[in-house]
């Protein structure tokens, strides 16, 4: 499947995942490569706090529209600042900083339950309707309350019957359960607990919430080794031999202790996409492990191509 295809399936991709897997950088990650693709991309941050923008080596984003490359922006969505365009849109800019500084969302939320998320959901779908990208991901929060901020509209509609809270509510729902509109992009890494939270996250998501669920993506997998399996110390010397190389008996020790520990970690990680694949009938896209600590412009590049080598394989039967 081409990667302009596959971001063309819905024009709004929330990205989601339990705490750790690295779906702020996932998101980096598919932006750039569509943007890469010749789409126009705004990322959305929903709760302002990712490192998002440094993955691109800019400073924090606000909630006016900042450009991280070319064909690719970015911006925060808290409800507070929601808040404030829905008021100065429904005519009231004099008072709406206001009432947002005075603390009345806090007392509004707490009455009513989804309030917050359903001030941001109300604007993402604002962008969505005025095609302010081609494609624009979400940065969801981490996974429980990702789940509760897309099911935030259904719980609006049970608690209030009329108004313009209401009609907020119909109108996100209806964007949330249009594929064409909207699909969540799950991220996991190839650990147990992250394999077993998101494939619950997702039948939640399917039966619950009734949004589509595009490709699940594995990160941080590692790559085959090209050091042969088993080998010890004095295999170690005896490669590094050959390449007119030498190593010490304490370094060969090291470095063999070093392959073997790969070894496992590779065998564990197979295990665990393998029982994602049983467990879950959903297509996988997998992202190397980055050993370079922090992502940079570099490392994102390397991810960015990982991912559309990732979407060229999906198999479009």
């Amino acid at each position: 499947m081409e990667l302009a295809s596959f971001c063309a399936a819905s024009r709004v991709v929330v990205v989601a995942g339990k705490g750790g897997v690295g779906k702020t950088t996932v998101t980096a990650a598919l932006a750039r490569a569509a943007a890469n693709a010749g789409l126009s991309v705004l990322i959305v941050e929903v709760e302002g706090k990712s490192g998002l923008a440094g993955a691109f080596a800019r400073p924090p984003l606000g909630y006016e529209e900042t450009e991280l490359a070319p064909g690719l922006r970015a911006r925060t969505l808290t409800p507070d600042e929601a808040l404030v365009d829905y008021l100065e849109n429904a005519g009231l800019r004099r008072i709406s900083r206001r009432l947002a500084d005075s603390g009345l969302l806090d007392v509004v939320a707490g009455a009513v339950p989804g309030m917050k998320d359903i001030l941001v959901l109300g604007k993402v779908k604002q962008l969505e309707q005025a095609r302010a990208a081609d494609l624009i991901l979400i940065d969801a929060p981490a996974a429980g309350h990702a789940l509760k901020f897309l099911l935030s509209p259904h719980g609006l509609l049970d608690a209030v019957r009329v108004g313009p809270i209401r009609k907020q509510a119909e109108d996100v729902t209806q964007m949330l359960s249009d594929p064409q509109r909207c699909q969540v992009l799950l991220v996991t890494t190839p650990e147990e607990t992250p394999v077993t939270e998101v494939v619950e996250a997702a039948y939640y998501i399917e039966d619950r919430i009734g949004v589509a669920l595009g490709p699940v993506v594995v990160n941080g997998v590692y790559p085959p080794s090209a050091v042969p399996e088993g080998i010890d110390a004095a295999g170690v010397q005896n490669e590094a031999a050959l390449l007119d190389v030498f190593v010490s008996d304490r370094e060969a020790a090291d470095l063999a202790g070093a392959a073997e520990f790969r070894v496992i970690r590779s065998r564990l990680q197979t295990t665990q996409v393998e029982r994602l694949s049983r467990l879950l009938p959903l297509p996988q896209i997998h992202l190397p492990f980055i050993f370079f600590g922090r992502v940079g412009p570099d490392e994102l590049g390397v991810l960015s191509r990982a991912f559309r080598r990732g979407v060229d394989e999906l198999d479009v039967a």
